[in-house]
């Protein structure tokens, strides 16, 4: 009596082609709502609600990035205003966003990017190329990119 294998025949896993992207800049949004430091923070509010955004990059003339304006940054200030009293009128982008931006580089590979997101516990990182804002990834995009790759990757 011979021995019998309980092995299954091996399955052939489907190898990556090598064209399935997975560079930030690959799945980044490139038409950003931005806003400037000189724009009302009722302009923002309007903004953030119309195009269904939490947020956006704030830039300069030039088109480089200064800073971040979240509707975190915009509830503070509608919370601070209601509770002092004071009406919202003159009241700018420049004294609400965050200066100090973290940004990713679009040639990083995605997964590195996921783990980025994780540490940092940020909902988005603009991307800068030559000093000029060209695009943003989200934790969304992420995840898109995630479901692509799974198409071209994963097993089903």
């Amino acid at each position: 009596m011979g021995i019998k294998s309980f092995l299954a025949a091996r399955r052939t896993t489907k190898k990556t082609t090598g064209d399935a992207p997975l560079r930030v800049s690959d799945y980044m949004t490139r038409n950003l709502v931005t806003f400037k430091a000189d724009q009302p923070l009722e302009e923002v509010i309007n903004a953030i609600i119309k195009h269904r955004i939490s947020g956006g990059p704030v830039v300069n003339e030039k088109n480089e990035l200064i800073g971040i304006i979240s509707e975190t940054d915009c509830i503070k200030e509608i919370s601070e205003s209601r509770y002092h009293n004071l009406p919202m009128n003159n009241h700018t982008v420049e004294n609400y966003m965050v200066k100090d931006v973290e940004t990713i580089d679009g040639n990083m590979n995605i997964f590195d990017a996921a783990n980025k997101f994780l540490e940092s516990k940020r909902r988005r990182f603009p991307i800068v190329e030559n000093g000029k804002l060209v695009g943003q990834i989200s934790q969304k995009d992420i995840l898109k990119a995630a479901l692509a790759l799974k198409g071209a990757t994963w097993e089903k």
